[in-house]
């Protein structure tokens, strides 16, 4: 009905009573029904479809050399930030001033500390010379004691001799006396005999008495004198004795006022050189003050900014992005997929900002995507509870965009094994782990590290 007339006899008239409209509802049906049976059946159909299996992953575009990454510029010294000379997105060398910052310690705030710590230097310097000339008299000194002892020792032994050679002498002197007093000894009982017959006369034996008294005089004097000898002698052996435990204290003496020279001097030339360590500490300070670009690059970020700013030692500046940089994709599997992948795998990828069609089960539909190959694989689990892989540019293929910038989204797919796309939905459902088909896989020749190409 057409329903053109406001005045309808859709009330009045039913339809049921006329063939032509049970016919039109019959096929209505019949129609609908084909068209349930023939979605079924393909969606049936489609079930048994070819489908690769893939793992999905997504990470973005970084490099592979850790020096061509963004880098922070850090101060070594705490300092307070005087001058700019440069500005976010200038373009810097490598050794290029960036800022100048003054002092804030106490220690450091004279201006001539580098001329006084000189001087000091000097001074401990011309310490250690003194103690070296110190030293040399002390060495000269000790073999001047040695000489003295030496020639006292000498002269003490020609002295002994001397003494046993008059002892040696007053012995035979006195043997002789005793001799001579036998003799005279002799003589007197004779002289005696004669005189007690009347032979002799009484001067004759007063005499003979005397000269045996005189004798015996002269034995007495030689006993004493030769006593006197040997107790000279005994006198210089003791001198002898005694001559080396005197220079022992004057020897020993010497080598302690030696050793104290030595180890003044040592300690004078350990403090010179800790004050040369101080005042090459100072000079390399003063070049701290000026901080300078570790590498070429660009200047992307500034942490500290006003003038007057404190900075302490090892805290971030800045940021330098290089200039050239080869790309690398960094991204993060699941725990379960990382027995499947080795190094030298091809990787299918997708940037952010590029146009892509992408069908990760029939790649050969997909459209605007490059290639790349694993080249590294971390042996431990990230913060993330991911491992990471490292994916350089596949060169033999496609080149990756050149406008492509460090921190680029990117989505990856690793292809696998081919299955029944009911097998995969099977899979997804119940979280197994792809199939890995290792004899195709085989048969692929993959470069283990793929070459990277620097982009300007």
């Amino acid at each position: 009905m057409l329903k053109i007339s406001k005045n309808s006899v859709e009330n009045q008239i039913d339809l049921n009573e006329f063939n032509a409209s049970k016919l039109l509802k019959k096929s209505s049906i019949y129609r609908l029904s084909w068209i349930i049976i023939f979605f079924l059946l393909g969606i049936v159909l489609i079930q048994f479809l070819p489908w690769t299996q893939n793992i999905n992953a997504k990470g973005y575009v970084t490099t592979r050399q850790p020096q061509q990454r963004p880098q922070a510029v850090q101060s070594i010294i705490s300092g307070k930030l005087e001058k700019w000379f440069v500005q976010e997105g200038d373009y810097v060398n490598k050794g290029d001033t960036i800022i100048f910052i003054s002092e804030i310690k106490s220690e450091y705030f004279d201006p001539n500390l580098i001329e006084r710590t000189n001087e000091q230097v000097s001074a401990k310097s011309q310490s250690i010379q003194s103690y070296d000339n110190k030293v040399q008299a002390l060495e000269a000194q000790y073999k001047a004691l040695l000489e003295a002892k030496s020639l006292k020792i000498q002269q003490t032994l020609n002295k002994i001799i001397q003494i046993e050679n008059k002892i040696n002498i007053d012995s035979i002197d006195l043997v002789a006396l005793e001799l001579n007093y036998k003799v005279a000894n002799n003589q007197l009982e004779r002289i005696q005999e004669l005189y007690n017959k009347g032979l002799k006369s009484l001067s004759e034996l007063q005499e003979k008495e005397l000269k045996n008294q005189e004798l015996i005089a002269k034995i007495n004097a030689q006993k004493n004198k030769l006593v006197n000898q040997r107790n000279n002698l005994e006198i210089s052996q003791i001198e002898l004795k005694s001559i080396d435990q005197e220079y022992a204290d004057k020897l020993s003496k010497s080598l302690s006022d030696k050793q104290s020279a030595l180890s003044s001097k040592l300690q004078a030339m350990a403090n010179t050189s800790k004050l040369k360590n101080q005042l090459s500490n100072y000079s390399l300070r003063q070049e701290f003050y000026y901080v300078k670009a570790p590498q070429s690059g660009y200047i992307t970020k500034t942490m500290k900014k006003g003038i007057g700013e404190v900075i302490k030692e090892g805290t971030d500046i800045l940021t330098i992005v290089p200039k050239e940089y080869d790309l690398a994709v960094e991204v993060y599997i699941k725990p379960q997929d990382i027995p499947l992948l080795t190094v030298g795998n091809s990787v299918t990828l997708r940037f952010d900002g590029w146009p892509a069609i992408v069908i990760s089960g029939w790649p050969e539909s997909s459209t605007g995507l490059f290639k790349g190959n694993i080249v590294a694989i971390d042996k431990f689990i990230s913060e993330n509870g991911n491992y990471r892989i490292l994916i350089s540019p596949a060169d033999y293929i496609k080149d990756w965009p050149e406008k492509l910038s460090i921190g680029t989204g990117v989505s990856t797919f690793i292809l696998l094994k081919e299955v029944p796309i009911w097998y995969e939905i099977w899979r997804q459902l119940n979280g197994f782990p792809a199939d890995f088909y290792q004899e195709d896989f085989l048969q692929k020749d993959f470069k283990s590290k793929a070459p990277l190409k620097k982009i300007k």
